[in-house]
């Protein structure tokens, strides 16, 4: 396995066979929505539907949960239901917008791993103390859709500053690198492959999908090339012969900063 999660996928929370079918499509994490995906006369049913299928420890893949909004009527009950639930591997919690909602939410759940989703300006700008907020956070995202329509931004490179804000804050807050938002067309592959190339320029890691046809585009892109790997496999042989900086045979230079990335890269690919 790779040391993060390459595939995320998302799942409604009031369709329970769907989440079973989700559970053996062949991601690395699957997330079950309470939130976006359940309508509000829905919300009761799907909280209690994921209660019973998480009540046994984990059914073979990681699933987390994504809960309602903290400031919305079903927040508290889903956290009170779900967090303590045996299959559960972490809680979503969406539209974040500052680290006072993290603390609040960690000391209500009792060690569970909190995933914190940036969905608004103010949460952007609040991004490195969200992501510093708790031990109990393991990582942060961006919500790209209710960003996309709080920002009023109409071509996706509009989001691009955001996408860089939430990487690098993830970084220094030593987070795990985020995923991507979901790609909402789920017929456009070759559109999705771009965009994935594209996010991966900017550094994230993997991302979040929306129907298991996504699932091999995204391992595909995230997951390092022949090419990156044999250059990878260059720089960790050549710094185990010397210490220090130096050059390559084709003229490259090295240092551990470079070979630090060349050994992630490496890490990347051993996938079982």
């Amino acid at each position: 396995m790779t040391p993060y999660p390459l595939t995320w996928l998302y799942v409604p929370g009031d369709r329970p066979a769907v989440v079973t079918k989700a559970l053996a499509a062949g991601a690395d994490v699957v997330v079950i929505d309470l939130e976006d995906a359940v309508a509000p006369d829905r919300k009761e049913y799907a909280r209690a539907a994921t209660a019973e299928l998480l009540a046994e420890p984990g059914p073979g893949v990681p699933v987390h949960v994504r809960v309602n909004a903290l400031d919305s009527p079903w927040a508290a009950d889903d956290l009170r239901t779900i967090a303590p639930l045996p299959g559960v591997s972490g809680l979503r919690l969406p539209k974040v917008t500052s680290a006072e909602e993290v603390v609040a939410v960690a000391e209500r759940t009792d060690g569970v791993p909190l995933f914190a989703l940036l969905e608004t300006a103010l949460g952007i700008e609040r991004a490195f103390s969200i992501a510093a907020a708790h031990p109990a956070l393991h990582g942060i995202a961006l919500g790209e859709a209710d960003l996309r329509a709080d920002l009023g931004v109409r071509d996706d490179a509009g989001l691009d500053w955001s996408r860089s804000r939430v990487i690098v804050a993830a970084r220094a807050a030593d987070l795990a690198p985020p995923p991507q938002s979901v790609h909402p067309d789920i017929r456009d592959l070759e559109g999705l492959a771009a965009s994935c190339a594209h996010g991966r320029a900017l550094g994230f890691l993997g991302r979040a999908a929306i129907h298991p046809r996504q699932l091999p585009v995204i391992e595909s892109a995230f997951l390092p090339t022949d090419h990156e790997l044999e250059q990878a496999e260059t720089i960790v042989k050549a710094a185990m012969r010397e210490e220090g900086a130096q050059a390559l045979p084709d003229g490259r230079f090295i240092d551990a900063a470079v070979v630090a990335a060349a050994q992630r890269t490496l890490a990347s690919a051993r996938r079982t």
